[in-house]
């Protein structure tokens, strides 16, 4: 039986708006806001923005956080304050990467996890291949033994020691 996941859309929505007002608050650069739930079970929605400087990203990631506390909604965790090129917010429902111009180019999330049409229409085959495809028997495959040779009843090669590599005899 498979979990299915409860998601809680006015609360989401709460929590998307309360952090689209804490990026707009601290002037975030290129806010993105995407809908996952059709790529992954993770989170429900990811926001991306970006700082003009390494503080810039750490005081908007703070902003973030200072802002869903009051609002009720508790991070799950913060990550890479430290070095501020791209700080990571978790919260639950919602992740918010914050990032320098150059970090969010080099990574690209945005078409990561931009679900466009001609990749819904992919994962709809490859989900509808899997479901077809029958499970692969345990034990064999392609008719070759999985047990090893000494387990076979066989025992392994040895190898036979040359004269020239067994060096000279001693008490000759």
């Amino acid at each position: 039986m498979t979990a299915a996941k409860i998601s809680r859309p006015p609360a989401r929505a709460a929590l998307v708006k309360t952090v689209a007002a804490a990026l707009d608050d601290m002037k975030a650069v290129n806010v993105k806001i995407l809908d996952v739930r059709p790529v992954t079970d993770v989170s429900d929605c990811m926001v991306l923005a970006s700082g003009n400087s390494d503080r810039h990203v750490r005081s908007i990631a703070d902003r973030v956080v200072e802002r869903a506390k009051a609002a009720g909604f508790r991070p799950i965790g913060v990550e890479g304050e430290r070095d501020g090129e791209w700080v990571l917010v978790d919260l639950n429902d919602v992740i918010v990467h914050v990032m320098l111009p150059r970090v969010r180019e080099f990574y690209g999330l945005e078409s990561l996890w931009e679900l466009t049409p001609a990749k819904a229409a992919r994962a709809r085959v490859k989900a509808k291949a899997a479901a077809k495809k029958p499970a692969k028997q345990a034990g064999r495959s392609r008719g070759k033994p999985s047990r090893p040779a000494a387990a076979r009843g066989k025992a392994p090669a040895r190898r036979k020691k040359s004269a020239a590599k067994s060096g000279p005899r001693k008490g000759r």
